[in-house]
């Protein structure tokens, strides 16, 4: 489990919009992993990974995006 001590932000409109039209996630999928995002104050590609919601590859695709919006 990955917990920080620090809130984290929500995930912004882009980043669930590559997420839904890049990965395929669903609406559902969206909402558990934000959920449990908050509830735990984790990162939220790291518990989409964790519950299976996106692999490990999907995982490195959505980190070079997130690095590409920098």
């Amino acid at each position: 489990m990955v917990i920080s001590n620090s809130r984290q932000p929500p995930p912004s409109s882009e980043l669930l919009a590559f997420l839904r039209h890049q990965l395929g996630l669903s609406e559902g999928a969206l909402e558990l992993g934000q959920r449990q995002a908050n509830l735990e104050q984790a990162p939220f590609p790291a518990v989409l990974w964790r519950y299976g919601l996106i692999n490990l590859e999907q995982l490195d695709q959505l980190l070079a995006w997130q690095d590409s919006q920098d």
